[in-house]
């Protein structure tokens, strides 16, 4: 066999060392495919072996890895032939003696050898000779493939699959190499990860709604050559994982380019990577792991959630983090990742990293709107329908998130919103599932009547223990009775979360009382100076102005990223200043604790300043939030302030602009 091998090609031999140690890795069904390319040569009437031969003898074959990828892309020995010929054609006369290969085919052979290296293999099987054809590229071989529809990537992609579970074949290299067939790699995504794609096959990811546009753009900069990593930023809440589990309901229906075809979506858990890894190396022997797997199967796409945390992941002393593991790869793009995260987060540690930073490209996902928040409760009304056995009506769905757009000024849509919905059939469902009370009753009298049956069993009065023995199974057979009938009248009428219930959660979340929220709100406005009065006597100019100010803005006629309103009220002491303010945030937002009073005596030196909006950089107290601001954001309802400001300084007076500017 070696002397035909040598023989074949005298050029194989010019560097008889490299050749031999090339030879010595090929497997068996590896060489095999050499003679069935000379006798598919030899069949022609060809005096050469080129790199159509070489794909014949690979088809020819059989039993290999590569046989069984083509076999899986329809790609038949018959139709090949066929091609052949219609390019090349036959020759004149069998060739006599040896046959030697042409340059193509040397590289091609090269080739494989550079594949099986890249794969971390020590062999050459079939699938790296199938690899070297399709790295070549520009061959007979290559041209044929095309012609009968294959995609070279795809049929890379098909191999490297096979690669990672097939269990066919035992013969074994002739230096001792594995089994062609034997699996390259573990199976570490799986557990590490989740398989999104096979997720969305399987039906078990909620359905994306309006977020075309920005899957479109993930597709986008995924297809792209370069910097090919999208990152979505956008504020907790808002879809960003949403995105993804899209992408992967696309892939899986077909509905992405061809260089997305055949994809898969895994997200990388960060936490189990480094769970366990007690000794330095462990966390990057885990990711090492997974990279690899990626990089042979290169068919993945990694979905990193809070993408953050790759900043210092893992990092422990002499050790290097998840992010500096990763930037060669990217680098090089050997990987196709896509990230989620906060603005503030991808800000305070991704651009500070710009080795890190400048390989993602960003990709903004806003809030989306009123109406387009419905519209996603309406494409998710049948999941929550199902999970708590309830019916949701449409006015609960515009109920929820007006509601929660409205009185939820901490979190954002659509998450907030779906919250309502799913706590609204979370609590319908637990009252349903509840005994009545009359059923309770029964449980009591039974139990009184078994202690009252013992009592007399002790006491030898068997009398009264066979009567309260018979009073015992009345009250068994009224329990049955009246059971069935609830379990009957809960079966036959179907619950319903309808916009009441939705207001009393949001009530009992905030605090905020029922009737205050279900009130039509132009009614409300309408008759503010008569609720405003009830507590303020007097004062009816400043009442109605304030007033008329408050329906302003709340018919929209204001400029939407400025507050409210910013009210100064001016008077002696007494005369009701700080009473209006405690009236106001009363009436607007039903409790007058939302109100947020501030001494501007207090804020009389520079360095005090600083409470109000925090303390610049490089200093003492950084990381010290700021006192009035951040509490208007963490409030449970929108907030409004008081500032007592008679007698600002001229240091105070020139931050308090910007704060009535920013909050109300």
């Amino acid at each position: 066999m070696r002397k035909d091998w040598e023989g074949t090609d005298p050029s194989l031999t010019d560097r008889s060392e490299e050749r031999l140690t090339m030879f010595e890795r090929f497997t068996d069904r590896a060489r095999r495919v050499v003679v069935l390319a000379q006798e598919e040569a030899r069949m022609l009437n060809h005096n050469y072996i080129g790199t159509e031969h070489i794909l014949l003898g690979l088809i020819h074959e059989g039993e290999g890895v590569a046989a069984k990828a083509l076999e899986s892309l329809g790609i038949s020995l018959e139709a090949v032939r066929q091609q052949v010929e219609e390019i090349i054609g036959q020759g004149q006369q069998a060739p006599s003696g040896h046959i030697p290969f042409t340059p193509r085919a040397k590289k091609v052979l090269e080739l494989s050898l550079r594949e099986a290296l890249q794969l971390g293999h020590n062999y050459i099987g079939t699938e790296h000779i199938l690899l070297g054809l399709i790295r070549e590229g520009e061959g007979v071989a290559a041209q044929v493939l095309v012609k009968l529809g294959a995609d070279l990537n795809r049929v890379r992609q098909q191999v490297i699959q096979l690669l990672s579970g097939y269990s066919g074949g035992k013969e074994t290299a002739a230096a001792g190499g594995p089994a062609e067939g034997t699996p390259s790699t573990s199976l570490v995504l799986d557990q590490f990860g989740r398989n999104l794609t096979q997720a969305a096959r399987e039906s078990k990811l909620d359905p994306v709604i309006g977020r075309e546009k920005e899957i479109e753009r993930v597709m986008q900069v995924l297809s792209r050559r370069t910097k090919n990593n999208p990152v979505l930023i956008g504020e907790p809440g808002v879809g960003k994982t949403a995105v993804v589990e899209g992408l992967a309901q696309a892939i899986v229906k077909g509905e992405v380019p061809e260089t997305l075809k055949d994809k898969h979506l895994y997200t990388l858990d960060l936490g189990a990577l480094v769970a366990g890894s007690r000794y330095r190396g462990d966390f990057e022997e885990r990711l090492k792991k997974v990279l690899k797997e990626i990089r042979t199967r290169g068919d993945i796409i990694l979905f990193i959630d809070e993408l953050h945390t790759l900043v210092g992941a893992g990092a422990a002393e002499g050790a290097i983090d998840a992010a500096s593991i990763l930037k060669p790869m990217l680098a090089r793009g050997e990987l196709q990742t896509i990230g989620a995260t906060t603005l503030d987060e991808y800000r305070k540690h991704l651009e500070k990293d710009a080795a890190l930073e400048r390989r993602f490209q960003p990709i903004q996902v806003a809030e989306p709107s009123l109406p387009h928040t419905i519209e996603i409760l309406k494409g998710l009304r049948d999941r929550y329908e199902a999970h708590h056995r309830v019916s949701i009506t449409d006015e609960a769905l515009v109920q929820a998130a007006t509601l929660a757009d409205r009185y939820i000024s901490d979190r954002f849509l659509p998450d907030k919103a779906i919250d309502l919905i799913d706590e609204a059939g979370s609590r319908m469902r637990i009252r349903r599932m509840t005994a009545p009370p009359d059923l309770r009753e029964f449980d009591e009298k039974i139990a009184g009547v078994r202690r009252d049956k013992e009592s007399a069993i002790d006491s030898q009065d068997f009398e009264k223990a066979a009567s309260l023995r018979d009073k015992e199974k009345q009250l068994l057979a009224a329990k049955a009775k009246r059971e069935k009938e609830w379990k009957a009248g809960d079966m036959d009428v179907v619950a319903e979360v309808d916009g009441e219930l939705i207001a009393e959660v949001l009530a009992t979340a905030t605090g905020i009382p029922v009737f205050k929220l279900t009130e039509e709100e132009s009614s409300r406005l309408l008759r503010m100076e008569d609720e405003l009065h009830k507590r303020v006597i007097g004062q009816k100019d400043a009442i109605k102005a304030l007033s008329q100010a408050i329906r302003r803005t709340r018919a929209g006629l204001k400029d939407p990223k400025r507050p409210g309103g910013s009210f100064i009220f001016a008077g002696p002491s007494g005369v009701g200043k700080t009473e209006l303010s405690k009236t106001l945030a009363e009436f607007l937002f039903g409790d007058e604790d939302a109100l947020i009073s501030l001494d501007m005596s207090e804020f009389s030196e520079k360095h005090t300043v600083s409470r109000l909006f925090g303390s610049p950089p490089v200093t003492w107290g950084t990381k010290r939030a700021a006192s009035s601001p951040r509490r208007c954001a963490a409030s449970r309802s929108p907030s409004s302030s008081s500032t007592r400001s008679r007698r600002p300084t001229p240091i105070s007076s020139i931050p308090c602009s910007r704060f009535w500017r920013t909050v109300a």
